[in-house]
């Protein structure tokens, strides 16, 4: 995508602030599920980021995995887990607020420091690829194929104990069935009811 440095500079302004500013509501609203839907703002910036560096893939993969899943699954689980309780006043708990805001400061003073004094080359004859998708799975097929395969195995097994642990409850190293079904005996399938003989 080719757009005019104006454009650029414009669309890159009000994308960091509004990433700046979700990011800030995260930590600065008393409502979790409040902070979650900032979380999702802060996903969107962030691949509107990548779509400006021409990562189109990356970009939709940001929306798709962390807007329409993470961020998803954090909003379920705080609104089916989340039980409405009574914060107590801590003493001195203005020594914590000060401390944190000194650590962020400090944080990102040095982050700042670190990008406004780094030489960063450009190259302005390198040209983007026409298919940033073709090129990624190129790069997973061939350099990247063992780590590859090898989250795709891990992704597995993290849903196979999923899908273990949502079968089940264990009671005090007792396993018992699902509410409202018998459970079957050990090492026997369930026969069917025999219908007699006319």
């Amino acid at each position: 995508m080719n757009l005019a440095e104006g454009v650029q500079l414009v669309s890159l302004i009000i994308l960091s602030v509004m990433m700046l500013g979700a990011a800030l509501g995260v930590v600065l609203f008393e409502s979790i599920v409040y902070s979650a839907f900032t979380l999702g703002a802060v996903f969107i910036s962030i691949a509107g980021l990548y779509i400006l560096l021409n990562a189109d893939f990356v970009s939709a993969a940001q929306i798709l995995v962390y807007v329409g899943a993470v961020n998803v699954l954090i909003l379920f689980a705080i609104m089916l887990v989340n039980k409405t309780e009574e914060f107590k006043p801590l003493p001195r708990r203005w020594i914590r607020k000060v401390s944190t805001a000194f650590v962020s400061l400090a944080l990102f003073t040095l982050l700042a420091t670190m990008v406004l004094q780094t030489n960063w080359p450009v190259d302005v004859t390198l040209t983007p690829p026409a298919s940033s998708v073709e090129t990624i799975g190129i790069h997973f097929f061939t350099d990247y194929l063992l780590p590859f395969e090898l989250a795709s195995i891990l992704l597995l097994m993290a849903l196979v104990g999923a899908v273990v642990l949502a079968r089940r409850e264990t009671i005090i190293g007792e396993e018992t069935a699902i509410v409202g079904e018998d459970p079957a005996p050990v090492l026997e399938l369930p026969e069917r009811p025999k219908e007699p003989i006319a």
